[in-house]
């Protein structure tokens, strides 16, 4: 059984971070990371993400080396720390993405309500437990997944339908997902949101452990 003594607050960044990327690549279907005296190397496989750099303390001198090795389009660093001090350490031909922010919670049993009009289907496929919410229509209104790795869990790709915001369906999301993963043997949550998941999350009891600065290589024509 999973320890239940173990919280957040007892784990340093690293090791927080490494709890949420072996979460994230069973959900993306990335491969086994690579350590490396910085973090690690995770290949991801797309044509625009073709592999991605995680450092949970982030020096100059390492992203520096990262960047000054950089050949490849789609090559992405997840660096947890602020845009600002960051941004400065890399050159032309990497782009900023949307600032993301490492938080965690503490899992509970929970079993939502379904909103009226709407939906809830769940199921599970090679590890990952997915959530979707449809209108009594069948037209989408809000997803996410989960993916447990022992006693933590990490929730991915939460998303509400423009129209059917403002109505609890994320909550709703969020709290089946930690529910399910509740029920499963986790105990501690972790996820990546953005500015704007944030303020839910933080409403729902989640604590931001991090900033994370998000950028990938895309060089222009004359600059590969």
């Amino acid at each position: 059984m999973p320890d239940d003594s173990r919280t957040p607050d007892d784990s340093r960044i690293s090791e927080l971070v490494r709890m949420w990327i072996d979460g994230w690549v069973v959900s993306r279907g990335g491969s086994d990371p690579i350590d490396e005296p910085w973090g690690w190397t995770i290949d991801v496989g797309q044509a625009k993400h073709v592999a991605r750099h995680v450092l949970p303390e982030p020096s100059e001198g390492d992203v520096r080396k990262i960047v000054a090795a950089t050949s490849a389009p789609g090559t992405w660093l997840k660096l947890f720390a602020e845009d600002q001090e960051v941004l400065p350490w890399v050159g032309p031909g990497w782009r900023c993405d949307i600032p993301g922010f490492l938080m965690t919670c503490r899992l509970t049993s929970e079993r939502p309500e379904v909103p009226a009009g709407y939906t809830l289907t769940q199921w599970t496929r090679g590890g990952v437990r997915r959530v979707l919410v449809r209108t009594h229509d069948g037209h989408f209104a809000a997803r996410g997944q989960i993916a447990q790795v022992g006693d933590h869990a990490v929730v991915d790709q939460v998303e509400t339908a423009p129209e059917h915001r403002r109505k609890g369906l994320g909550g709703l999301v969020m709290r089946t997902l930690q529910g399910t993963a509740y029920e499963a043997g986790a105990r501690t949550g972790l996820l990546v949101g953005t500015p704007d998941g944030r303020a839910l999350y933080s409403s729902m009891g989640w604590t931001t452990r991090s900033p994370m600065a998000s950028l990938w290589y895309e060089p222009s024509d004359g600059a590969r």
